[in-house]
């Protein structure tokens, strides 16, 4: 990776004669320090795989519309790794981890259908965002955005099975549109909205219902 502050003059000229591909971040001065430039024109580029991994993620995340608060929770992550490399004082928040997970899932539980940022998140909790992430993969073993996620797929399944329409459950559990819901809860789930809910049948029985389901493998963790 090569990071480059603002106003530093380069040619942009590969080294070989095939040329190169580049994907680019604009960052603003929230998220890296100016104060930072200095060791940014020093030392501009990292050789980093976690960094390299983070910054791919964010790329891809952000083609996605909906999934806001994933793409901020892996910028948090790469501000941090920046901070590390450029930031001779860098120090880790000093919250404890476990307080701070429970805290912030207690959050994002009572905003599930409005949706927090972690900008707000970190505010309210007296956290720096990274801190939030991590803290939070570390103790319950998957993201934030992933735990938000989960918890809206099971609010999902349980209001499809009143009969409510795909489009007024996507809007009820807090995902971006009703395609937002369609796509992953076929991820989830194995099965679209509409077909989870009409492959359901009474059971004569209290009016209990049977459900009929497949269920996909589960994504792999990503911390």
């Amino acid at each position: 990776m090569t990071l480059l502050p603002p106003f530093v003059p380069h040619d942009g000229r590969a080294a070989t004669h095939s040329g190169f591909h580049k994907r680019v971040l604009y960052l603003d001065s929230s998220v890296l320090a100016p104060g930072l430039a200095g060791a940014a024109v020093d030392e501009p580029d990292m050789r980093d795989p976690v960094l390299r991994r983070r910054i791919d993620q964010l790329h891809l995340v952000l083609d996605r519309p909906g999934e806001e608060f994933e793409a901020e929770s892996r910028l948090a992550l790469i501000q941090d790794r920046l901070r590390q490399h450029l930031d001779r004082h860098f120090r880790e928040d000093s919250a404890p981890p476990r307080r701070v997970a429970d805290e912030l899932r207690q959050l994002l539980d009572s905003r599930l259908a409005t949706g927090i940022t972690l900008q707000e998140a970190g505010l309210l909790l007296g956290s720096h965002p990274g801190h939030l992430v991590r803290s939070f993969g570390a103790a319950f073993g998957l993201p934030p955005h992933r735990y938000i996620l989960s918890r809206r797929i099971e609010r999902a399944r349980a209001l499809l099975l009143t009969g409510l329409k795909p489009a007024d459950v996507a809007a009820e559990v807090g995902f971006h549109d009703q395609a937002h819901l369609h796509r992953h809860f076929k991820r989830h789930v194995g099965v679209t909205p509409g077909v989870f809910a009409n492959g359901r049948s009474p059971a004569g029985n209290g009016g209990a219902v049977r459900e009929r389901m497949h269920y996909a493998a589960a994504p792999p963790v990503d911390r």
